[in-house]
């Protein structure tokens, strides 16, 4: 792959996907794009750069831009996001929706489905919202094949071991095989579809709540900026950001601001909206997964 296929492809990925590459990550495009040189049979790497420019647009220019993103992801990720939606976000959702009854909660970039389904096993094992409720969870991300995989619920066991309690995964998980699935009325609350972060969002509606964790890394700084803002334009003037633990909203917009005392959570900061009841107190509910589960005794989740 010569110097100028490299960087028409950083062009390619920044514009189809926000997707930042530095001129060192060339080694990473060898590693992520050599399966497909090999599976398509291509006979390296410049010849499928050069079919990809021929034609932007084709499936196999979307294989490409597939392949680079990043799907990692797992049950419970970083706990801190899950402990905020149980103890400050649901609570003030129960009061500021008592006549609506409804929740919208939307989780862009969700990979494989383990963020949505955490949160819809936090509801339901926490019973945060009445029975009577339409909570829907919309799961978007960029990669139709990590779409198709969340779709199922079907992981491994390498997999539901990372961050799920196991009295969680017997309550909610059904052995298939040697694998786990997410039972189907876990799997019911979550809707997903294909979304680019970098489109416009305004099919999306209104949400209460947007999960839009360890994606702003790989973007750069006016590519953050314009993602935030159009999030702003989609959620309630009473809602909730979550962002990652390595992202922030600060010198990058003023739609946001954070909510103290509850690392990566924000709030719209227009209206003016006086902060949920306490919000400046640190969270001293227990966390929702143990660090730790022996495998011989069950500890509880909570």
């Amino acid at each position: 792959m010569t110097p100028d296929d490299f960087d028409w492809l950083r062009g390619f990925f920044k514009e189809r996907s926000g997707l930042a590459l530095s001129a060192e990550k060339q080694y990473l495009v060898d590693t992520r794009l050599a399966p497909i040189v090999r599976a398509k049979g291509f006979a390296n790497l410049a010849a499928l750069v050069r079919a990809v420019r021929s034609d932007p647009r084709s499936g196999l220019a979307t294989l490409v831009l597939e392949t680079m993103t990043t799907n990692e992801s797992l049950f419970f990720r970083d706990k801190v996001p899950f402990e905020n939606f149980r103890d400050v976000i649901a609570p003030a959702l129960r009061t500021s929706r008592a006549k609506e009854r409804k929740v919208r909660i939307w989780c862009a970039a969700c990979s494989a489905g383990q963020e949505p389904y955490s949160l819809a096993i936090a509801i339901k094992e926490y019973l945060l919202f009445p029975a009577d409720w339409t909570i829907e969870i919309v799961a978007t991300d960029l990669c139709t094949a990590v779409l198709e995989r969340a779709s199922r619920g079907l992981y491994t066991q390498f997999e539901v071991q990372r961050g799920l309690p196991i009295q969680l995964l017997v309550k909610y998980f059904a052995k298939v095989g040697e694998s786990w699935q997410v039972n189907s009325f876990i799997r019911d609350m979550v809707t997903y579809s294909r979304f680019n972060l970098l489109e416009p969002y305004g099919r999306l509606g209104r949400f209460d709540v947007i999960f839009c964790r360890n994606v702003l890394i790989y973007f750069d700084l006016a590519t953050k900026t314009g993602v935030l803002d159009r999030l702003a334009r989609q959620i309630a003037p009473d809602g909730y950001l979550s962002l990652g633990a390595a992202e922030t909203v600060i010198g990058l917009t003023q739609a946001f601001m954070p909510l103290p005392d509850h690392r990566g959570l924000y709030v719209p900061a227009r209206g003016g909206r006086p902060l949920p009841q306490g919000a400046t107190a640190t969270v001293a509910s227990p966390p929702l997964a143990p660090r730790a589960v022996s495998p011989a005794k069950i500890v509880s989740p909570i």
